[in-house]
């Protein structure tokens, strides 16, 4: 069998999805408190810069990938109106049901599904924005999920991927420490749960650096990739137009 990475865990590519969707089962109803103590408030910060670059506009359609808790589906259907569509989609349904409750909670109900990234059930060139934020280092295959994005946007339709990636050399090893020490401490205390917040330290970095996330999105058929380094590289906007 094929064998893929799960943190630095080697696993069968079969096996990955149920153990991510395990991770998430467990931190879904403390994941924002958990985003808001680990960024130190920054996530914030990352998806309003995402949400600017974005410049969704009244009328269009948005497809929301991996958007757990909904985040930026709800900054975006604020912005697409009446007019626009917006979808919500998450493989782990747990996450989707605390990001639909939340999203109610304000207003807004808001087409969602739950689905594999890699299978997207959805229409060729059915939306002009898509996004993925802190999902796609979860997904076993990445360039087959990249390739799924690319389809169901129409031409000249835009990619977002905002994920953790390679920071600068100088801001490694205090980053390191926080990961591997702090990261799993916290989530310990706070979400009881120490081994998911282990992994998902792990899981950053195996995930492609952004020159590879680059090189990826244009082999997926976008043929324009911007890349916005953020907090020193810890997090990463790559922003692809599809040919």
């Amino acid at each position: 069998m094929a064998q893929t990475h799960f943190g630095y865990q080697s696993v069968e590519e079969a096996d990955k999805a149920g153990r991510v969707r395990g991770v998430f089962d467990s931190v879904a109803t403390r994941y924002d408190v958990m985003n808001d103590v680990l960024s130190l408030g920054m996530h914030r910060a990352w998806k309003a810069y995402t949400v600017a670059v974005a410049a969704v506009q009244p009328g269009m359609n948005v497809l929301d990938i991996a958007g757990g808790t909904g985040d930026l589906a709800r900054a975006f259907a604020r912005r697409a109106g009446p007019g626009g569509r917006v979808v919500l989609t998450d493989i782990n349904e747990a996450m989707l049901r605390v990001g639909r409750d939340r999203l109610l909670d304000e207003g807004l109900a808001l087409p969602t599904a739950a689905c594999d990234a890699e299978h997207l059930p959805f229409p060729d060139a059915s939306f002009d924005l898509a996004s993925v934020a802190f999902g796609l280092r979860n997904m076993t295959h990445k360039e087959a999920a990249l390739a799924e994005m690319c389809r169901v946007l129409r031409p000249g339709g835009r990619l977002l991927v905002l994920e953790f990636s390679r920071p600068a050399p100088m801001l490694r090893k205090p980053y390191d420490w926080y990961s591997f020490t702090l990261m799993p401490l916290l989530g310990k205390l706070i979400a009881k749960d120490a081994e998911s917040y282990r992994y998902l330290a792990e899981s950053i970095r195996v995930h492609p650096d952004q020159a590879t996330l680059k090189s990826m999105m244009k082999g997926a058929g976008f043929g324009h990739v911007d890349v916005h380094n953020l907090a020193g590289g810890i997090v990463a906007l790559h922003a692809g137009i599809k040919c």
